[in-house]
């Protein structure tokens, strides 16, 4: 059998097309403390797939532990209380960590971490499966802390 290298690009082009697993996990940031020894944030969106899946567990290499918060308005202050029991997300939906809403507290953090560097995040889930992703670092305050 022979194989036509002129078809090669127009194959690896159609393989670039193909369906890929869904990401469970996207957009994902960890803000870094502005003070050492304060924790960071992680915020990211997870999307529930076409069963729908509960988040249970977040760790980092880089954060000696990470526990799920979420932050509520009651009696007109914001109040962060821990998730404790996990995190669902219904099928075809999405759930949003970010900052005033879920998020998840890294404490610990390794020092010397800067803007940009990659901060491994591993994502557990009520059915066993793990995901890992990277994330970008960003500086305290926001991604554009650095222009003001």
């Amino acid at each position: 059998m022979r194989i036509n290298l002129a078809l090669l690009p127009i194959l690896l082009a159609v393989a670039a097309c193909a369906p890929k697993a869904e990401d469970p996990i996207t957009d994902a940031k960890v803000r870094l403390p502005a003070v050492d020894g304060n924790p960071g944030a992680a915020y990211f969106t997870i999307h529930g797939g076409a069963k729908g899946r509960t988040l249970v567990r977040i760790q980092s290499s880089e954060a000696g532990r990470a526990e799920m918060h979420d932050m509520t308005m009651r009696d007109g202050m914001m109040v962060m209380a821990p998730l404790t029991s996990g995190v669902a997300v219904p099928a075809d939906g999405e759930v949003r960590f970010e900052p005033g809403g879920k998020h998840v507290m890294l404490f610990d953090m390794k020092s010397g971490l800067k803007s940009g560097d990659p901060i491994q995040l591993q994502f557990t889930f009520a059915d066993g499966t793990t995901t890992d992703i990277t994330a970008a670092a960003e500086a305290p305050g926001g991604a554009d802390d650095h222009a003001h």
